[in-house]
């Protein structure tokens, strides 16, 4: 079969390059033709809340990879939508995570489609965390644009509804894979000697880029709790900061945690997320709100537990009292839990836990599920000719 994965890969940086080119390598291993086709231009740089959009690492190896989309130009639109309907794929992949790319994505969709090419979207979000005008709009231009999605969360599946409501589209769920090409696991106190950080000390991990929605305030908030406090339980931020970080460090200021905190607010190359894991006793994901996350699934790559908020799809993936705890999104509910988890040596506890749920999101699955929709999507159009 031949396929194309339209989306960010390298030179451009962060998860959805990662997912992609993952992704790319699972239908290689299967025996499939593979090209990724990304951008030119992804963000304006005025939009682009980061440092850069660029990555420092060296270019995948065995993956075809061609810069052609313009996220703001129309004529590239137009040009990509031409090669990919030259090239004749069986399948076309796109992964879709937020509204302002609906036009892009959404026309090259509409135009490279047709006899013999299936459309199917992955989700990350329909309904976007960070709200804008315009936003459902979009979502429905792009909806509307593929014969398929695959919704990684319940809840991203049930907003499918929103902009699908008679069911016309194929759909599937599958939750995020493993996110399993950062390496193996080091020694803790290797991974905390090279941090310099104390070996003897208690660490919980909050990974990822910095936003509100993540929630970074609150566990600063928990970390302030006199439980953790007595415990010695320290913490490790480790990722760019994508909002004014002055509240983040004034909270740290305020609530006297300076000495408890290692901040490293800079991009994490993939060549360094295994330090910051390894490092970890505990992986913090206190998001104020959710579909699912990257960070679980290289937290189960790792085989760390976590505290997760009970907010969209994260009580799925992670299990309570087997891979980890699951919380209301306050201080005091993620400081209780985190005190419980050391208090009560709940890491030995888990390690059989973490184990079992980290073999259930091979990518396998999700090429499975896209197989699923594009075979639906086909029926769909056949009934459509005969009818």
């Amino acid at each position: 079969m031949k396929v194309i994965i339209l989306g960010t890969a390298w030179p451009y940086r962060g998860g959805l390059s990662a997912f992609n080119e993952r992704l790319a390598r699972e239908y290689a291993m299967r025996g499939d033709e593979v090209e990724i086709v990304t951008f030119t231009l992804q963000y304006p740089s005025v939009l682009f809340p980061g440092k850069t959009q660029y990555s420092s690492e060296p270019a995948p190896e065995g993956l075809k990879i061609s810069r052609r989309l313009n996220a703001i130009g129309p004529l590239s639109w137009l040009r990509t939508a031409r090669y990919i309907k030259r090239q004749r794929p069986d399948l076309l992949v796109t992964k879709f995570w937020l509204p302002f790319m609906a036009p892009a994505l959404g026309t090259v969709c509409r135009l490279a489609g047709g006899k013999g090419t299936r459309r199917v979207a992955i989700l990350d979000n329909l309904v976007p965390h960070e709200k804008r005008p315009f936003d459902r709009l979009l979502a429905r231009y792009f909806v509307r644009s593929v014969d398929g999605m695959v919704a990684m969360s319940r809840s991203v599946e049930a907003d499918i509804a929103l902009f699908d409501p008679k069911g016309r589209k194929a759909k599937a769920f599958c939750p995020h894979p493993l996110y399993d090409h950062y390496g193996g696991a080091m020694e803790r106190d290797e991974a905390l000697r090279r941090l310099g950080l104390d070996p003897s000390g208690r660490y919980a991990l909050f990974f990822g880029f910095i936003r509100d929605y993540k929630g970074l305030d609150l566990l600063l908030e928990a970390m302030a709790d006199s439980r953790l406090r007595q415990a010695g339980v320290r913490l490790i931020v480790a990722g760019e900061f994508y909002n004014d970080p002055t509240p983040y460090t004034s909270l740290i200021d305020r609530l006297g945690l300076g000495d408890r905190v290692s901040l490293h607010a800079d991009f994490i190359a993939d060549s360094e997320v295994s330090l910051y894991f390894c490092a970890a006793d505990l992986v913090v994901q206190p998001y104020k709100t959710a579909t699912q996350s990257g960070v679980t699934q290289i937290a189960y790559h790792f085989e760390r537990p976590m505290v997760v908020t009970n907010v969209g799809g994260l009580p799925e993936i992670v299990p309570a009292g087997k891979a980890g705890f699951v919380v209301e999104p306050r201080p005091d509910a993620i400081a209780a839990a985190v005190a419980r988890f050391f208090d009560e040596g709940w890491q030995a506890r888990m390690a059989s836990g973490l184990k079992e749920e980290k073999a259930k999101y091979a990518w396998s699955n999700m090429t499975a599920a896209i197989d699923s929709c594009a075979a639906h999507g086909a029926d769909n159009q056949t009934n459509k000719a005969t009818t």
